[in-house]
């Protein structure tokens, strides 16, 4: 299975500055596999710790935060040697021992040669909850489910060397056996079991079975936790997503929710979901400026969920709809498989600010844009020749951006400042 992310845990491995890091990220994206796969491949011996099923080894962490004490310790635990350079030290599941995720801060000033690399489904919750962080004293990155770029390399590995390959004359030729593998993903979706699933047995129903272990087992964090009052706040929200989704008009409204629902109300709730890293939320903006951040309509935003698939599952989207002929990706559904993939590919190459525009007297609205540097480029995702081509044409005319990109059913072209993207292509943006 490749992973892109691995060049950049590469990358923190052989940096001179190099701190203890954190992977972060949703429950089930693959951290766990990737650090002991990193562990494996690229130093002589691994030692893993996982706090969640691991409290006698928290005690050790509790009487002090002397890093040689700690280590004698972590060996007589593990059986193993702890070697500077030699090892990696992998903490899985650290919001689970706040006082091991104080200790990187010590690791960072006091043992720098020793390499550690931490984890948690649940740390952006925690930390939310007032856990104490090491601020400025780890490295982080961000771990998202695979790509379609990456699919293809597990599913359709000659399709994945032609797309890395950039030939777009090619790509072109053989746009329908990659509108076929995109039709795929947007079912399989990028949670790593369930790719894995799929590469072996190419059972959809076995798929979508291991998509609904993943919601279910989202649904026991839900409840494990989180306050006994927000419990069903959390599931409301989460299960009115495929709902708004499917609407023209994407816009989240708590009326929509529940009978008088307001902001107050959900806030806490909303806060969980979007911590624990299994929703986005892409706020509106109806000034595009540098900093993107600086101008988000904070209260007006849509909901994305982290993954196609698992969108597929939750709106129980059959596999034989989508890989019916007249299927259209960008019709079915309002398009809400659509814009889920492309923000999910965005979501993947960076985490660079994604937002939407939509002029103030609503007239028109771009379903996304981004901040690649210095650069705000409006994204539109768009379904037929016409349909919403006025809203990035108004968006064009009013800010004459650098560029602008349609995704569509076109060939991929480029006209004055205008990228033409076919979906399957999405990934390719920031080349």
């Amino acid at each position: 299975m490749i992973r892109t992310i691995y060049k950049s845990l590469l990358k923190w491995k052989n940096s001179r500055i190099r701190q203890p890091l954190i992977l972060s990220g949703a429950r089930q994206v693959g951290k766990t596999w990737l650090m002991k796969e990193f562990g494996k491949n690229e130093y002589k011996n691994t030692v893993y710790i996982n706090f969640d099923d691991s409290p006698e080894i928290k005690i050790h962490f509790e009487r002090d935060l002397k890093i040689p004490r700690i280590l004698t310790a972590l060996e007589a635990e593990c059986h193993a040697k702890i070697e500077p350079q030699n090892t990696l030290l992998i903490f899985d599941e650290i919001q689970e021992c706040p006082r091991a995720l104080v200790s990187l801060k010590y690791f960072a000033e006091n043992a720098p040669e020793y390499h550690i690399a931490a984890a948690g489904s649940l740390l952006g919750v925690a930390m939310h909850e007032g856990m104490s962080f090491p601020v400025g004293k780890v490295d982080r990155i961000e771990m998202h489910p695979m790509s379609f770029a990456e699919f293809l390399s597990v599913t359709e590995p000659k399709l994945h060397k032609i797309l890395l390959s950039r030939d777009f004359a090619l790509l072109g030729d053989l746009s329908g056996k990659f509108i076929d593998a995109l039709k795929t993903y947007l079912f399989i979706g990028g949670m790593p079991r369930v790719v894995a699933s799929y590469a072996s047995e190419r059972d959809f129903e076995q798929a979508r079975e291991i998509q609904n272990g993943i919601l279910k087992d989202y649904a026991a964090d839900f409840s494990k936790h989180i306050k006994g009052a927000n419990i069903p706040k959390v599931r409301m929200l989460f299960d009115s997503i495929p709902v708004h989704l499917a609407k023209e008009k994407k816009k989240f409204i708590y009326k929509e929710i529940k009978e008088g629902g307001r902001a107050k109300e959900f806030e806490d709730a909303m806060d969980w979901l979007i911590n624990s890293g299994i929703v986005h939320k892409v706020s509106s903006v109806t000034t595009p400026n540098l900093p993107l951040s600086n101008y988000e309509e904070r209260e007006i935003f849509k909901l994305y969920m982290i993954d196609v698939g698992l969108l597929s599952a939750k709106s129980n989207v059959k596999m034989s709809t989508i890989l019916n002929p007249n299927y259209e990706i960008f019709n079915h559904f309002n398009g809400a498989l659509a814009e889920q993939f492309v923000l999910q590919e965005l979501k993947t190459f960076s985490n660079m600010p994604v937002c939407y525009w939509r002029r103030e007297r609503g007239e028109a609205e771009v379903d996304f844009i981004v901040q690649s540097g210095d650069k705000i480029i409006p994204i539109e995702v768009k379904a037929g020749e016409n349909t919403k081509a006025k809203s990035l044409s108004v968006y064009i005319q009013k800010y004459n951006p650098e560029i602008a990109v349609r995704v569509s059913q076109k060939k991929y072209g480029k006209e004055g400042n205008l990228l033409s993207l076919p979906l399957y292509l999405m990934g390719m943006i920031p080349i």
